[in-house]
């Protein structure tokens, strides 16, 4: 079997059960991972269902030029319909997107103006208002305008919607997903309501965005208008493919939470997702440690792929910049210390001490590493790796002083130096630490002891 092209490959994305970040939920958390469609998106399938459409009552001829304004997923899945069908592409972008999506959108072939993002959308130098101009001077070209072309919603109502009802066998309870251009929520809880009415559907915002407030109140306040950094979620207007009647509750998310998820679901459940998956995740999980119940069963939809973020939330230095970078508490070497089991007198041996009397000692301490010292100094070190290797190549050296044969002194560190700090000087030129407490004693640290100290 084979495709007749890129754009035959859309749909048809798995279902992925949550082991560790679902810890204290009731009930089953899958995540609808959009990243396996080629463009590695959730808006490949809309892509292909408005050039489609367009195609059909005469929008779209052949030659043509398609243009939209887009965070750069919409944009990448429109690149490939049209390398697949023999058209140009132009893509209007906030200047808030990521380096990668531009990039990838110009590896595809498409043509990208980057605007300002902080201006409201009906300037003319918005990605809206310049998508919109070039559609009315270009010859014989077709503006999508995802946020209002009823064919987005209408693309998940007949695709994704029914493969999570058809992968849960129609057991899902709850469906969660970002809320942006509106066509994913809307399409896809059409679909699962027509089939159960009670099933929840939960939509992720983010703040400075109008949806949750106009949701609850009715009312469109420009007042919750304000930047934020998330890409692809959130909107300062009411799109025509959100339907509010849909979704059942909106809960926001921070940038920070959202950035911080992201990198969770990579690290911790192998998924390497976009910013916004963060934002669906986040709330999502949120909402259901208080609501949900043991025999439901909740689907997140994760959108896109962590590559287009690749400069941004899974860079540590520009997480830092921003304030982003998860803190994580670690055991300090005062702690391992404290926590250890048995005597912490440190074992030395002379630098006269022959070879043959130090593997002794080893055996008898049942140790793997041993400080060397003279006069009080420690001046080299001893591991029982090395002296097997070298009595091997010449055994003579049994009666040598281990002084002949030692290591450089293992390091010092400071009592307050924390689990990563640590980790981070063993190698395998430095197989132990030592560090001097406040009676100045000194104390040894292996690898061992900081595994130890990692599993507790």
């Amino acid at each position: 079997m084979y495709y007749n092209s890129i754009i035959e490959t859309i749909g048809n994305t798995p279902l992925i059960k949550l082991n560790t970040l679902n810890e204290g939920i009731e009930g089953t958390i899958l995540a609808k991972v959009e990243y396996f469609n080629p463009g590695n998106s959730v808006k490949d399938r809309i892509a292909i269902k408005m050039v489609e459409d367009a195609e059909k009552d005469g929008r779209l001829r052949p030659g043509g030029t398609i243009i939209e304004g887009t965070s750069g997923n919409t944009g990448m899945g429109l690149a490939l319909a049209a390398v697949a069908k023999g058209y140009k592409c132009i893509f209007t972008l906030a200047d808030k997107q990521s380096q990668e999506k531009i990039d990838i959108l110009r590896a595809v072939g498409a043509e990208v103006v980057v605007c300002p993002t902080n201006v409201p959308p009906e300037d003319p130098r918005s990605y809206y208002s310049v998508a919109k101009k070039y559609n009315e001077t270009i010859p014989n070209s077709f503006y999508p305008n995802q946020y209002d072309n009823l064919s987005n919603q209408a693309a998940h109502y007949e695709t994704t919607g029914p493969e999570i009802w058809e992968q849960t066998e129609g057991k899902i309870t709850h469906f969660a997903a970002g809320v942006g251009t509106g066509g994913t929520v809307s399409g896809v809880s059409k679909y699962l309501k027509e089939q159960n009415a009670d099933v929840f559907t939960l939509g992720i915002d983010t703040y400075g965005s109008v949806f949750k407030k106009y949701k609850e109140t009715g009312e469109f306040d420009e007042k919750e208008v304000f930047p934020y950094l998330t890409e692809g979620i959130g909107e300062d207007i009411l799109p025509k493919n959100v339907d509010f009647d849909l979704i059942d509750e909106f809960i926001k998310v921070t940038d920070k939470d959202a950035a911080i998820m992201a990198r969770r679901l990579a690290r911790e459940e192998g998924l390497f997702i976009g910013w916004s998956c963060g934002s669906a995740m986040h709330g999502a999980l949120r909402w259901a440690r208080k609501n949900l119940k043991k025999d439901d069963l909740m689907v997140v939809l994760l959108p896109d792929h962590g590559t287009r973020y690749l400069g941004k939330i899974y860079n540590d230095s520009w997480m830092k910049d921003h304030g982003y970078l998860e803190k994580r508490e670690f055991a300090t070497a005062q702690d391992i210390l404290r926590n250890r089991n048995g005597s912490s007198e440190l074992t030395t041996i002379p630098a006269d001490t022959s070879v043959g009397e130090a593997i002794k000692i080893l055996n008898q301490q049942a140790i793997s590493q041993i400080p060397v010292t003279e006069n009080d100094e420690f001046v080299g070190s001893l591991t029982d790796s090395k002296l097997l290797h070298k009595l091997i190549e010449e055994p003579e050296l049994r009666s040598e002083p281990v002084s002949k044969l030692m290591d450089k002194p293992f390091q010092f560190v400071s009592p307050r130096d924390t689990l990563d700090v640590l980790s981070s000087l063993i190698d395998k030129e430095n197989k132990a630490l030592l560090v001097r407490d406040q009676l100045n004693q000194v104390h040894i640290i292996t690898q061992s002891d900081l595994l130890m100290a990692m599993s507790s």
